[in-house]
């Protein structure tokens, strides 16, 4: 008869000290309160904050003071929420643009721009601008130089008009009333119900274009890149001189710039 095995004994994990566990429940709150007000379509109150958490009114106005004295939400003019500052604005471009990921990301620029023939950006919305994240310049002599970091309008660029176009609707409105609608061409539209229309229109194709109206003679096409919550996240853009390659011609890479802004869409967490 074989000899019966004793039973192993293994050690259970070491539990947190109860003082770690106690700490980490308002840093979650925080982090919580933070996720919220970043991902909510307006700036939400301490009333709506709260009932997503599940904290008491005093709780949750306790969190958001913490996180306006670090600098990281503001309180939205005219009302009672709070958005994300541009200190954190800042973080999470930093964050991205240091992801692992961001090599994958410029691989799928880069095949895109050598499909394309001309130059290919990667932008996000940082706040009422436009920034850029990542780009392949083309090859041609003549060529708009805009280094990653740089910002520009929202309202006369392919990215920003694309941007503009897909928030929500509310949200859109107080941004145009607040924008100064600078002229930067003879074709920036400065109207701000001229605007409205086209941002509608652009709506519906789920595009952004730019027909010389930031500079003169260059014409660019935006789509979005969604992360897998379908939220816009970014876009992808291609700009080139008119003369080279006109709006026509531009739009008919819009499927290929789709497959690629889905790429990169699948390169991001979807926490």
């Amino acid at each position: 008869m074989a000899a019966r095995r004793a039973p192993r004994l293994t050690a259970a994990p070491p539990a947190a000290p109860a003082g770690a566990r106690g700490a980490a429940r308002p840093l979650k709150r925080v982090f919580d309160a933070l996720s919220f007000i970043a991902s909510s379509p307006r700036p939400p109150p301490a009333s709506a904050i709260a009932a997503k958490l599940g904290l008491a009114p005093s709780s949750a106005h306790r969190v958001l003071g913490q996180l306006a004295d670090a600098g990281l939400v503001v309180r939205e003019p005219g009302s009672r929420g709070f958005r994300p500052s541009a200190r954190l604005a800042a973080f999470a471009r930093d964050v991205l643009l240091g992801d692992p990921a961001q090599a994958e990301r410029h691989a799928i620029l880069e095949g895109l721009a050598s499909r394309v023939g001309e130059t290919c950006n990667l932008t996000m919305l940082d706040r009422s601008r436009v920034v850029y994240l990542d780009r392949v310049e083309s090859h041609w002599p003549l060529r708009l130089h805009l280094a990653p970091g740089s910002r520009v309008p929202v309202h006369c660029t392919a990215s920003g008009k694309l941007f503009l176009a897909t928030m929500p609707a509310a949200r859109r409105a107080a941004l145009l009333r607040a924008l100064p609608l600078d002229r930067h061409a003879p074709a920036t539209i400065v109207e701000a119900g001229a605007l409205a229309r086209e941002l509608e229109a652009l709506r519906r194709r789920d595009l952004g274009i730019d027909a010389e109206e930031f500079i003169v003679g260059l014409v660019a096409v935006a789509v979005p890149v969604r992360d897998r919550r379908g939220r816009v996240a970014a876009a992808v853009a291609v700009h080139a001189p008119a003369a080279r390659m006109p709006l026509a011609s531009a739009l008919g890479h819009v499927d290929a710039m789709r497959t690629a802004a889905a790429a990169i869409g699948a390169t991001l967490s979807d926490e």
